[in-house]
């Protein structure tokens, strides 16, 4: 990956394929690395897909003081004006939606289509994890036993059907050996993500937005999905059935699809 300034701070990215350019943002504790090569593969047949990691992660710059989502907007906002890029496709996940979000919102003329994908937009009617499900991740995480801490992730952040595919989890712990997050920075992203509220801004978007989300996502409930597609106009909402919280792992193909047939709507 790459290094450039962005603001005052460095970002690491790397971009690939070819076609109008697609900014991917990822979610909490993620990195660059955890798209998974078989959804970046199919999205780099129709896009040049940038992705990169967040203030505090891999190469970018360490993690100083407190995080909020519109500041991480800006961060994605400055690696467009950095990278030269006028306008996007932008694809958030989860946290990433967030940040996608508030980006739309903030710089509507960056963003050529909006794809929100597994995440919600805070205020009256959203939904989290259930209190269990926070509680055994905590309990991973501060463990002090990594291995367990990426195990239990990988178990919440999939379907049932997909945590038993021993296979792929072995590329989940690769990936997440390869590039650890320290728990600092995910901590200050779990605070910025319980401040998100853009529920009485979602009104004003007017770019063509897809919402993608799996009904067995136990990270934030499909529910959230449907609200937002319900707030922004003209939204299309995709219900992904027996999927988790990592729906671009279950299902690559269909995923980067369904993007690609969105950017192909006329503006």
């Amino acid at each position: 990956m790459s290094v450039i300034p962005v603001g005052d701070i460095e970002l690491s990215y790397e971009r690939g394929g070819s076609g109008p350019p697609l900014l991917a943002i990822m979610g909490m504790s993620g990195t660059a690395l955890h798209w998974g090569e078989p959804f970046l593969e199919a999205l780099r047949e129709g896009f040049e897909v940038i992705v990169y990691d967040h203030r505090g992660i891999g190469d970018s710059t360490r993690l100083e003081g407190e995080l909020t989502i519109s500041g991480l907007a800006e961060d994605a906002h400055g690696l467009m004006e950095a990278l030269e890029i006028d306008s996007a496709h932008v694809l958030g996940i989860s946290m990433g939606g967030m940040i996608a979000q508030e980006l739309a919102l903030a710089h509507p003329e960056s963003v050529r289509t909006l794809t929100l994908g597994c995440t919600y937009c805070g205020g009256e009617g959203s939904s989290h994890a259930a209190p269990e499900i926070l509680q055994r991740l905590f309990e991973a995480i501060s463990s002090g036993d990594r291995e367990r801490a990426i195990r239990t992730g990988w178990e919440i952040n999939v379907s049932a059907a997909k945590a038993a595919d021993d296979d792929a989890y072995a590329v989940f712990l690769e990936i997440a050996q390869r590039r650890a997050v320290a728990v600092p920075v995910v901590m200050a992203q779990a605070q910025a993500v319980l401040a998100h509220d853009t529920r009485d801004r979602l009104a004003g978007l007017r770019m063509p937005t897809l919402v993608i989300h799996g009904t067995e996502d136990q990270m934030l409930p499909v529910q959230n999905g449907r609200m937002i597609a319900s707030l922004i106009p003209g939204a299309q909402l995709e219900i992904l059935d027996g999927v988790g919280h990592l729906f671009f792992w279950e299902q690559p193909e269909r995923s980067a699809e369904l993007i690609r047939t969105l950017a192909a709507v006329p503006a």
